[in-house]
């Protein structure tokens, strides 16, 4: 006998945020009211949250199709997100327990992750006790993540938007350093987010067209990196240029493993999956150059720009955000679970993709890589089968909603009160 489903859904953010990711929010919401959910609960900060006892009922907050547009429209995480590594699910049955009480007082028939590689982990492990316990909640990903690391999926929701803001930032930069006139030269060290994937990294050879001769060299975190050789790369450059551009990866690494970045600082942070925080890459190479070259360095730190700049986001992106939104919720209804949404890419150009549905277990906790056939033999630049890639992901634009000349967003109300 069928067992009677309970009609409400809680969705959650996890990881960094990213431009689309509330287009994804978004997709959850509709799909769910659309096929006839009561309530559309949201966990505020993720699972972490959740487990604290904190979330709304987006149906008090998401009333009108203009909110519904601002929020396809608002960067960042709505709900706010976490990085919470649950344990594994015999290490502490007690808080599985309780969480799944919880689930099951709200009437929970799905769960919906919006997240990484870590949140991907999340869902493996809740639907695996779910399977443990005889649980009919179903627990589905819906991926996300700037560095488009996900396994399996041919890209990820939030990448083409990051990637557009790096390959116009880079484009505007070295068109700036063009301007400026130094006599013994300068070289700008452009430092992007990639901690092993160097995806974002590679993006910024977007800025190369008809127009603009793209950054002089690109550096990702799949190539072991060697500063001797880099430091000649840059005097080679400086002969022929006034002017140089260089990309690298926050997660440059020497042959050893030592990232670039830990050369020049101390680094303390290490997140909960075991992360260490990556900052101060480009800072460190522009004091090797100062010292060894004399030439003028400026080091530029994209940031949580980059994962910002929903002015700059890809409509294609935008678009895929809120599809996958809805993939994950139809995918729940209809009975998957311990399942993640993926992307199939099916032409460049035109450009075609649609969606299915992947087991997680094939996904959490692995990694795609930028393939070494898609980075030159140096090891200082991407091909055009990289090009080829990326450059489908960031067409279209999407307006902001602009008010008194800024950008208007969707928010909740009272949120610092409701943690």
């Amino acid at each position: 006998m069928e067992k009677t489903k309970k009609r409400n859904v809680i969705v959650g953010q996890s990881g960094g945020p990213t431009a689309a990711i509330n287009s994804s929010l978004a997709g959850v919401y509709r799909t769910a009211k659309d096929r006839g959910y009561n309530k559309v609960y949201g966990m505020l900060h993720g699972i972490q949250g959740f487990m604290e006892g904190r979330y709304i009922d987006l149906s008090e907050h998401i009333k009108t199709g203009l909110d519904e547009e601002l929020l396809k429209r608002t960067p960042s995480a709505y709900l706010g997100t976490c990085r919470y590594k649950l344990p594994d699910i015999y290490e502490d049955k007690a808080l599985y327990e309780e969480l799944f009480k919880t689930l099951d007082e709200l009437e929970i028939d799905c769960f919906i992750y919006i997240g990484g590689n870590d949140s991907m982990d999340t869902i493996k492990k809740l639907s695996d006790y779910a399977i443990v316990t005889g649980s009919d909640i179903r627990f589905v990903g819906c991926p996300k993540t700037i560095d488009n690391d996900l396994a399996l999926t041919d890209h990820t929701p939030g990448y083409g938007s990051a990637a557009k803001y790096i390959g116009t930032s880079v484009k505007e930069i070295i068109r700036d350093g063009w301007s400026l006139e130094t006599l013994h030269g300068q070289i700008l060290i452009v430092e992007i987010m990639g901690r092993d994937a160097g995806w974002l990294t590679g993006a910024s050879v977007l800025s190369r067209g008809e127009d603009c001769d793209g950054p002089d060299a690109i550096y990702l975190p799949e190539i072991d990196f060697d500063i001797n050789e880099f430091v000649n790369k840059c005097r080679g450059l400086l002969e022929n240029k006034a002017s140089v551009v260089i990309a690298v990866s926050e997660g440059i690494h020497l042959a050893d493993g030592t990232y670039v970045s830990e050369l020049g600082n101390v680094i303390e942070y290490v997140d909960a999956f075991g992360h260490k925080q990556l900052t101060g890459t480009a800072r460190y190479l522009c004091e090797i150059l100062s010292e060894q070259i004399g030439c003028k360095t400026r080091a530029i730190e994209l940031s949580t720009l980059q994962r910002a700049a929903s002015h700059c986001a890809s409509r294609i992106d935008i678009l895929e955000a809120f599809e996958v939104g809805g993939a994950a919720m139809k995918a729940a209804d209809e009975g998957d679970s311990g399942k993640m949404v993926v992307i199939e890419r099916t032409s460049d150009d035109p450009y075609q993709a649609s969606t299915s549905v992947k087991d997680v277990h094939k996904i959490a906790n692995d990694e795609k890589l930028v393939p070494r056939e898609w980075i030159n033999e140096e090891g200082t630049y991407v091909t055009n089968e990289f090009i080829t890639y990326v450059k489908p992901l960031i067409q279209g634009d999407v307006a902001p909603i602009m008010v008194d000349g800024i950008p208007r967003h969707l928010y909740v109300p009272g949120y610092q009160e409701l943690l």
